[in-house]
């Protein structure tokens, strides 16, 4: 795989740093599982994410971004279908380990896939005023906050 940097188009780089905050929570999971913090701390954290940060951006992506390509398109259907296993993921309050586990991997790997492959597409066929009204309606990812719970550095 190539991983040279992706030359992002203005309008899209706020949504694409809230990814960059996603892949950092991933990222945070990881460190919490081989520090052996216990599941409900990170489960906690994980909640919270998901309330304060995923939600929204899903909801952006899902009424401004995808619509743009269609929700036909292939690659949305992909990316809605998950969306739909995230959030089964995140709402799965047994097998927390478990549960825990595969949304760090697979909430990173949907993240690379619409930043390598969807913004890519998006950013080839969408019209200026398209990529206007997404960043209109997304704002600025300034908004993150951070838990008071750093496990990942325990």
């Amino acid at each position: 795989m190539d991983n040279k940097p992706l030359k992002r188009s203005t309008y899209l780089k706020s949504i694409s740093r809230d990814h960059h905050h996603g892949l950092l929570f991933c990222w945070k999971i990881r460190e919490g599982f081989k520090r052996g913090v216990a599941a409900d701390r990170i489960k906690q954290y994980a909640d919270w994410f998901w309330r304060a940060h995923l939600i929204d951006h899903f909801e952006v992506e899902e009424r401004y971004i995808f619509p743009v390509l269609g929700n036909g398109h292939e690659l949305v259907k992909r990316a809605l279908a998950e969306h739909r296993r995230l959030k089964r993921l995140f709402e799965q309050e047994t097998e927390v380990w478990r549960s825990l586990s595969l949304i760090e991997e697979e909430l990173d790997e949907h993240i690379r896939f619409e930043e390598r492959v969807l913004f890519s597409e998006l950013q080839r066929l969408a019209t200026t005023p398209q990529l206007a009204e997404i960043a209109e309606h997304h704002g600025d990812a300034a908004h993150v906050q951070e838990w008071g719970d750093e496990f990942w550095k325990d």
